[in-house]
């Protein structure tokens, strides 16, 4: 398939320091797309900043904490004032708890849905204004497979990434008029350092999973295809299933 000519001219990109967030932020510089890389580590943003600086790109590091709510509007409008527009917007960001909603402390409950879903949302606010002005734009929601599909232990995961996908759906309907695309990406288990972290008590074979440069690809295809053509919903799964 032939791409347009058109690049765009930034894409801001969520939970860039690791994993898929990386992934993408590489991919896309080295298809001449200049990144803003948000994630709460400075230090790790740093780091794939000098990734893309090596390879002959772009990227402008933006240490933002986007569980700070009230706060994140003002830290968003000040990131695009700085960078420049973005004409992509990949919602990557996001955390996994594990364990039964029987038990589940409120603090938990909110703290994954701000996270996986509200910070998604203020970040699409934030850039829409831009993109319906240009009439051009792509909004990456990177879903999970748990945005389809309930799992024991992983409520409040699924309940974030079902409302995710709900608010991708409605996005898309509403913006598609303003030339606007909005893609709902659900991969299923990728191997990232989120299986590390300590909300998640689990143990999968990785060497099974999908790999985040995958997805990466085939995020940045998303972004390139011809502006009259849009994946609106998209399941990526391992060839050996869900783990």
């Amino acid at each position: 398939m032939s791409f347009d000519a058109k690049i765009p001219q930034g894409a801001l990109i969520t939970g860039a320091s690791r994993g898929i967030g990386r992934a993408v932020a590489l991919t896309l510089a080295q298809q001449g797309i200049p990144v803003a890389l948000v994630a709460r580590s400075h230090p790790d943003l740093v780091a794939v900043q000098t990734e893309i600086k090596d390879l002959g790109g772009r990227a402008e590091v933006y240490p933002i904490d986007l569980s700070d709510l009230p706060a994140l509007p003002q830290r968003l409008q000040s990131l695009l004032a700085d960078f420049g527009p973005c004409d992509v917007l990949v919602n990557n960001a996001g955390m996994a708890y594990v364990g039964p909603l029987a038990t589940l402390s409120l603090s938990d409950w909110q703290r994954v849905i701000d996270l996986n879903l509200t910070a998604a949302f203020l970040c699409a606010q934030a850039v829409l204004p831009g993109m319906r002005q240009r009439r051009f734009g792509t909004i990456v929601n990177v879903v999970s497979i748990a945005g389809k599909r309930a799992f024991p232990d992983w409520g409040v995961y699924c309940a974030s990434k079902f409302g995710l996908m709900g608010f991708s759906q409605a996005l898309a309907e509403e913006e598609r008029q303003h030339g606007i695309r909005v893609t709902s990406l659900c991969p299923g288990s990728v191997d990232t350092p989120i299986w590390d972290t300590d909300t998640v008590a689990v143990r999968f074979d990785r060497s099974k999973m999908l790999s985040a440069e995958w997805v990466a690809d085939l995020i940045a295809y998303i972004v390139r295809l011809p502006s009259g053509a849009v994946v609106e919903d998209l399941t990526l799964m391992p060839t050996a299933g869900i783990l």
